[in-house]
């Protein structure tokens, strides 16, 4: 009896064996190199698909990513084994070793006198020999000094990298003879600033700096003459956002005046004037039409001009907008 019921399961299991699809035959049939490129998709996993028949074409893509596997960003700084990137803010580029100061092992105990001993001296000689000559000492100066300007400034990061670039190109140039790394420090994050089209102004950068304005200015001028760089004049309709949230006016105010701005700049009114001047007339003028009170006063204290400078370019633009005066 054993014989036939054998013999009829095996027939069952051949009778309810699947078809092959018919998207695998096709798969297997199609040639890769004959394939749609709008067909194919790549996956999760960097594998090439075709997405009409799921035939995968190719499956060996190089992962450059790193072995282990993170799920926050807490985990994943502690698994990395890299440290941070190349900036040109510092002046050995970040490459340098940096010995630690909490005198521990790599178990967090506490490590022995002769050790500690050992490691601070081991410090003294990392921070000499971090700066061999005189021209990196200077370069470590002044690029302490654009990081703590462009900090007090708030100036992103771009920016600041930007301004260290400048003072590398001006320090190879040998631009420094004969001026103050202060000065030269000054004028190269300003020169970012205005490339980076940072609403920055002398006034505002001035304060900040260890050198006065007419200082600042004049090696601006000397290092984006000699250096070549493309600096295009300053929008005033930049200032104006900036402006108004000190003065906090309303939206229909700031549209207002870059209106203002637009019909007074065709007017040839902001050849020779001062950017934030003329912004900050435009704002006053832009309250006046919006029924909006602001003070003269408040609105140079605001843009760190004189009440005169707004009196005056408020009066011109007024009139280029079709008003007596």
């Amino acid at each position: 009896m054993a014989g036939p019921t054998r013999q009829r399961q095996t027939a069952s299991t051949t009778e309810t064996q699947p078809e092959q699809s018919t998207s695998e035959r096709d798969a297997e049939a199609i040639d890769p190199s004959t394939v749609d490129q709008d067909e194919i998709i790549k996956t999760d996993d960097g594998e090439l698909m075709h997405e009409p028949t799921g035939l995968i074409l190719e499956d060996e893509q190089i992962d450059h990513g790193p072995e282990w596997r993170s799920f926050t960003q807490t985990e994943r700084d502690e698994k990395s084994r890299v440290g941070a990137p190349m900036t040109e803010m510092m002046h050995d580029r970040g490459l340098t070793t940096t010995i630690g100061w909490q005198d521990k092992d790599a178990h967090g105990r506490s490590i022995s006198s002769e050790k500690r001993s050992q490691m601070h001296r081991l410090r003294k000689w990392q921070n000499r020999i971090r700066t061999q000559d005189a021209k990196e000492r200077n370069l470590q100066h002044a690029l302490g000094e654009i990081d703590r300007m462009a900090s007090a400034l708030g100036v992103p990061d771009a920016t600041r990298e930007m301004a260290s670039v400048i003072y590398r190109r001006a320090l190879s140039e040998d631009l420094l003879r004969g001026r103050s790394i202060e000065s030269v420090s000054t004028a190269a994050l300003y020169a970012a600033c205005r490339q980076e089209n940072i609403p920055r102004s002398l006034s505002e950068i001035t304060p900040v700096s260890r050198v006065n304005r007419k200082e600042v200015g004049r090696t601006y001028r000397y290092i984006s003459n000699e250096l070549g760089l493309e600096i295009e004049p300053a929008d005033p309709k930049q200032y104006v956002p900036r402006f108004a949230s000190k003065l906090d006016v309303s939206a229909e105010v700031q549209q207002k005046a870059k209106e203002v701005i637009d019909v007074s700049t065709e007017a040839g009114l902001l050849s020779g004037k001062s950017p934030t001047g003329f912004a900050a007339a435009a704002i006053y003028a832009a309250s006046l039409l919006c029924n909006e009170k602001v003070t003269q006063r408040t609105v140079a204290d605001a843009a760190n001009v004189t009440e005169v400078t707004i009196r005056t370019r408020y009066q011109e633009q007024m009139e280029a907008m079709g008003f007596e005066m």
